[in-house]
């Protein structure tokens, strides 16, 4: 199966709940009207689609209804589809240009965190990189044997020391030991939650800091991984720790599982953060870059 026919397929159930009920409200043959927009807009609201992306969408409908630009259903889809694209497009590429290239990875705990870290370093080792993983999640001796699991599984280097160690110093080796190795890439695991009266984005920016005596322009990426199948409460997620330490770019997981895909829009158009990766399934080779065209025309065709 091609990648296109397989994200087809895994995003059968955002496409029922999107496409499929937007095609079923669209006359054939009929006149498109404001009823028609505004069961349109129904639909997208409550897709996860959200409100401000869904506002421009039957704005821009709206006005090219009035334009003439639509006359029938096709026309409907064929704009739909150029304003998912435009919605979701630009800066949609990893920053790998540094050696080492420093990647942050953050997220509250069960939305596949270093599933998603273990799954990223055997996209970048299978692509002849160098990685080392930074096991700074130091609050759960889980996260970190989890992630040594997956460093001997792909064959990246990990850094680690004992559980309740402090998640900067494990950072600041990470990059020590890259620079010293000449490694690639580091991906630095972190905390979902912190089981001290330290708050978690504290944390967070202690190890933005650290970083910075080591590689000024470190982090080059601040990744927050989201669990589509939660739907709006991704949103809130992706508001608070870009509030706090600043997001280059949302990893979107389990899109497989869900008919909330539509958060996806959400994300972009509400917090103005790009999508960057997608996890469609459990395989280790499941976590896809992010290409907004693939992505729209996998719902609609």
């Amino acid at each position: 199966m091609g990648f296109l026919d397989k994200l087809k397929e895994k995003l059968s159930k955002t496409k029922q709940h999107i496409v499929e009920k937007i095609e079923a409200v669209i006359p054939i043959g009929g006149k498109i009207d404001e009823s028609t927009i505004e069961e349109i807009e129904e639909i997208l609201i409550s897709s996860d689609v959200g409100v401000k992306a869904t506002e421009e969408i039957t704005g821009i409908l709206r006005k090219k209804i009035k334009e003439g630009g639509i006359k029938d259903a096709s026309d409907v889809k064929i704009v739909l589809k150029e304003e998912l694209i435009n919605l979701l497009k630009n800066n949609t590429s990893l920053n790998l240009k540094n050696t080492p290239s420093i990647i942050l990875v953050v997220g509250v705990n069960g939305v596949g965190k270093t599933t998603t870290i273990g799954k990223l370093g055997y996209k970048f080792v299978n692509e002849g990189k160098s990685v080392v993983f930074a096991a700074a999640d130091t609050f759960r001796a889980a996260a970190i044997e989890q992630l040594e699991i997956w460093a001997k599984k792909v064959g990246a280097d990990i850094i680690k020391h004992k559980s309740g160690a402090d998640p900067a110093a494990i950072a600041f080796d990470a990059l020590e030991h890259a620079k010293a190795q000449n490694k690639d890439i580091v991906i630095i695991d972190t905390a979902g939650r912190l089981h001290t009266k330290s708050p978690l984005m504290e944390e967070l920016r202690k190890i933005n800091r650290v970083l910075k005596k080591s590689i000024p322009e470190a982090p080059h990426e601040t990744l927050l991984i989201v669990d589509a199948t939660t739907g709006q409460n991704a949103i809130r997620q992706a508001s608070l720790f870009n509030e706090a330490i600043g997001l280059t770019g949302v990893v979107v997981t389990k899109l497989d599982g869900t008919a909330k895909g539509g958060v996806i829009f959400a994300i972009k158009k509400e917090i103005g953060i790009p999508i960057k990766l997608i996890g469609i399934g459990e395989g280790i080779d499941d976590l896809k870059e992010f290409i907004p065209q693939e992505f729209v025309e996998a719902l609609f065709d």
